[in-house]
């Protein structure tokens, strides 16, 4: 009777084991910022940021060409010269009119002293003599624009013109593309246009190396499309030295990601797995598991999603590149559930494990 009254006491005394929760292992990974899968590709040319059509302000014969197609030039240095025959003999012209006016104001103005002759007519010879050197300025900046001189350093990208060839005034001669700096010229689908924004970052590969990427961005998009291909002429600036690493001409692809609608290009969007893209809590929108880095807890988190690609989903809000979204797994999770996060080699993830589990050694 003692022992079992001892057995009663010691089972009344007892209390239940609490239940420990076990994490369940799941596979995480940050939104790929770089998912090839859903970028784009345009082609385009590598032109010059500044390409100036040099023509000449007056017409004529052209009897120098000094320089050609691909060859550089510095600021002021000549390229061009018209027939000045014709230019020196307005000058000589005008000038010889400005000097027998000017003789005849000298007298006037003797006379006028003496009141042989009216105010009134030596101001009309001043007036004339005043055109007259006018006149005479004109001939010769008109002289001087029978010379053409670069604006700016650079190279010469085109010819379109040969000595021996009368020109019109303002008929282009030579294309010169500057030094300020290299862009790619691409065309937008009219389809895509409110996905890209000025500002934001792009790819460019050259087709003569190809992996090789160099980092740019949009500078620049036409505000109409083109009315007969209906696409919209784009600009990427290349700055630094992925703009040393190109020539004119050569052919490019330009890779960037779709944009949400009226973000302003601030960010490409984010790409993550399909298996990763939940049911939101209303059943409708689509979510996320997103692992809190302190305790271990998932939490279902809303998000905007793109097209769907194969195998890719992008992410154009509700979660930035330094997440840890459940990649796998996601359909066995509950709100709040602690899990044991892994990456795809089954190996626990640095920062989402405590240390000491990390530094435990494997029996």
């Amino acid at each position: 009777m003692a022992a079992v009254l001892m057995a009663g006491l010691l089972a009344a005394c007892g209390k239940p084991e609490a239940s420990v929760e076990t994490a369940r292992p799941v596979l995480v990974s940050h939104p790929d910022a770089g998912a090839q899968s859903t970028a784009s590709a345009y082609a385009g040319e590598i032109r010059a940021r500044e390409e100036s059509a040099l023509s000449f302000r007056v017409g004529g014969s052209l009897v120098k060409r000094l320089v050609d197609a691909g060859d550089r030039v510095r600021r002021g240095q000549l390229l061009a010269e018209l027939d000045p025959g014709d230019a020196g003999l307005q000058i000589a012209a005008a000038q010889a009119e400005m000097a027998r006016l000017g003789g005849d104001l000298e007298r006037y103005r003797k006379l006028v002293a003496q009141k042989l002759v009216s105010q009134s007519a030596f101001d009309a010879q001043q007036a004339a003599y005043r055109a007259a050197r006018a006149q005479y300025e004109l001939m010769r900046n008109q002289s001087a624009y029978t010379r053409l001189l670069a604006p700016r350093d650079g190279v010469i990208a085109a010819r379109l013109a040969e000595a021996g060839q009368t020109v019109a005034a303002g008929q282009t001669v030579y294309t010169l593309a500057g030094d300020a700096g290299r862009e790619v010229a691409i065309a937008l689908p009219e389809s895509r246009i409110r996905e890209v924004g000025v500002g934001q970052p792009v790819l460019v590969e050259l087709w003569s190396a190809p992996g090789q990427r160099l980092p740019g961005r949009i500078r620049e998009i036409s505000p109409a499309a083109d009315p007969q291909a209906r696409t919209y002429a784009a600009r990427v600036a290349l700055d630094g030295d992925a703009a040393k690493a190109v020539d004119l001409g050569q052919s490019a692809r330009v890779y960037m990601q779709g944009m949400p609608s009226g973000s302003g290009g601030e960010r490409a969007a984010l790409g993550v797995p399909l298996t990763a893209v939940q049911r939101g809590a209303d059943g409708k929108s689509a979510a996320l598991w997103v692992v809190d880095p302190k305790s271990r807890r998932v939490h279902l988190t809303p998000v905007r999603i793109g097209a769907y690609a194969e195998g890719v989903v992008p992410v154009l809000g509700g979660v930035d590149a330094n997440a840890w979204v459940v990649a796998a797994g996601g359909q066995l999770l509950r709100e709040g559930q602690t899990v044991a996060p892994v990456d795809r080699d089954n190996r626990p993830v640095p920062g989402l494990v405590p240390e000491a589990a990390l530094a435990a050694p494997a029996k």
